[in-house]
């Protein structure tokens, strides 16, 4: 293995100082022609800060595998070892799109890297190397699946506020999922349903929203329709069955894809499970070397099984107790009464050389020192707030958990989405006389839950319940994810529902910390705007004309 990197670089001396030069450019390393080819693959070549360009992913997974195991700069490792490496591959997987000729060398130089990662790296190598996937028509049950890995993946999903999701697809029907295991009788029916009425409320409901919210001066018309048509689908979207089809982008390095995919294989809904193989399939022409265990019978697949049993296992010895609707509600399950303490402990500690035990401070002075001259929330609270912990939990509707869950830097997780707690009706939505279209559709909907969480179980039957519906989850989270989520999620633009989560938190973290809660200044505990996006959209329109005028 050593053996294919046993050719030594030809380096130059003590290098001059000069101007900095443009990629491509001689520069003091290289000569002129070796400038010319690595001018393609870096932001410039004599700086010691650069990008990388135009590589596949599995070259810089591979490159910065070496890297971390030779005295060479990485753009020597790239050039000498790379580009001049005939067994590589490297121009076939670098260079110009191969056509069906050259895929036997394409599968050979994946080999080549392949070997590179396996002799030079570790798991943590694959964290160097990601990709872009994009995942369609998935259910919102799998999409959530999909975004609950916390670390080493970003996704961004298909929005119900400024999305209509009525559209039929190119067979006519409406988008849900529908797959062999979800055949019952009562499913479709209830589903098309909940889409008809969704689809026959909305425009009237617009209407009805401008009626009451008309043009303001200054206004633009854009701007205007578009607060007006978000609030008639933020009203909405609680008609929307769990089953139904979204598209998410998912950025992520491998070693996160690698878990994504054993997690998936393992997960009780066959839709998750079918996801897995598709993922595999489409990351294995992209980050190959990266990927290939996610399944393999030596670690994905023992891996996935055991994911499976210590369900099942865990299944079999909780506790069932029947469930009923007591309306949304937020419970501080735990704090630290310590907490203060901490955080100025913590806060001092890299600053002085006395062990933790001996380490402080008057509190008030210390916070005031790290947190009183935040100016917006986007300054974020320093780490030492890390060291305040407090558990929730959550009685909230679907929807709301949707938008919740996007939060990652904190422990969750939720029940089986049913029936038995009941579901929020939107305020207002009776005074614009389309409550009763709402309720019936929703009730066809609890009808067609129970039959299929009879026959087919409580996984399957929560395809067909609408976002509505209550589900109970938990938060264990630290004080500085507390400021930057309540900040966020309590601005006047946001959902009342979520709001009403968020504002509840803070709530009771001000309760048992109020000096350490003062400082998230940025937090709107006000009743919130009546048209939640009409401010957001005109500060659009400023930014806009802006651009306009910078043209």
């Amino acid at each position: 293995m050593l053996g294919l990197f046993s050719r030594r670089a030809t380096r130059c001396g003590g290098r001059s100082t000069i101007a900095p030069s443009v990629a491509g450019t001689p520069s003091p390393e290289f000569t002129a022609a070796e400038s010319a080819l690595l001018g393609r693959y870096f932001t410039n070549l004599d700086r010691p800060v650069f990008g990388l360009r135009n590589l596949p992913e599995v070259v810089k997974g591979a490159l910065f595998s070496r890297y971390s195991r030779t005295e060479k700069s990485l753009r020597r490792v790239l050039l000498d070892e790379f580009i001049n490496e005939p067994d590589s591959g490297f121009h076939q997987l670098a260079g110009a799109p191969a056509d069906a000729d050259d895929m036997v060398a394409v599968r050979r130089a994946e080999e080549f890297y392949e070997r590179v990662l396996v002799g030079y790296g570790d798991d943590s190598v694959a964290e160097l190397a990601g990709a872009h996937i994009a995942v369609e028509r998935v259910s919102t049950l799998a999409a959530k699946a999909l975004e609950d890995s916390r670390i080493g993946i970003s996704p961004l999903e298909k929005s119900t506020r400024y999305v209509r999701f009525d559209r039929p697809g190119p067979d006519g029907r409406y988008l849900y999922h529908r797959g062999p295991e979800l055949a019952h009788p009562d499913y479709e029916g209830a589903a098309d349903s909940l889409f008809k009425t969704y689809s026959e409320l909305i425009e009237p409901l617009t209407r009805s929203i401008r009626e009451r919210f008309p043009l303001e001066e200054g206004e633009t018309d854009r701007a205007w329709k578009s607060a007006t048509r978000a609030k008639a689908l933020d009203m909405l979207r609680g008609l929307l069955p769990a089953g139904t089809l979204t598209n998410l982008g998912l950025f992520g390095n491998g070693r996160a894809f690698e878990y994504l995919i054993t997690k998936m294989s393992a997960h009780e809904l066959p839709e998750c499970r079918r996801l897995a193989a598709e993922l595999h399939r489409e990351l294995s022409l992209v980050i190959p070397a990266f990927v290939k265990r996610a399944l393999d019978e030596r670690y994905g697949a023992p891996a996935a099984e055991r994911i499976s049993r210590i369900r099942s296992k865990t299944e079999g010895t909780a506790r069932r107790h029947r469930r009923t609707g007591t309306g949304p509600s937020v419970s501080l399950l735990e704090h630290d009464p310590d907490a203060e303490r901490k955080v100025v402990a913590a806060a001092l500690f890299p600053h002085s050389d006395a062990g933790w035990q001996d380490l402080e401070g008057d509190p008030g002075a210390v916070l005031e020192a790290i947190l009183g001259d935040r100016a917006n929330r986007r300054q974020r609270a320093p780490r030492a707030l890390e060291h305040a912990q407090y558990a929730f939990e959550i009685v909230a509707n679907f929807a709301a958990y949707r938008d919740l869950h996007r939060h990652r830097m904190l422990t969750q997780d939720r029940q089986v989405l049913g029936t038995a707690l009941g579901y929020d009706t939107p305020p207002g939505l009776s005074e614009f006389g389309m409550e009763g279209p709402f309720r019936s559709a929703i009730d066809a909907a609890v009808a067609a839950h129970a039959g299929l969480e009879r026959d087919a179980g409580p996984a399957l039957a929560q395809y067909v319940v609408p976002l509505a519906f209550r589900v109970r989850w938990y938060f264990r989270v630290n004080l500085r994810e507390i400021y930057h989520l309540c900040e966020l999620r309590t601005t006047p633009q946001g959902h009342p529902d979520y709001r009403w989560v968020a504002q509840e938190m803070f709530r009771l973290v001000g309760d048992v910390h109020p000096r350490l809660a003062r400082y998230a200044r940025f937090v709107d505990m006000g009743p919130g705007d009546e048209l939640e996006r009409r401010r957001s959209e005109r500060r659009m329109d400023a930014k806009l004309s802006a651009l306009d005028r910078n043209k």
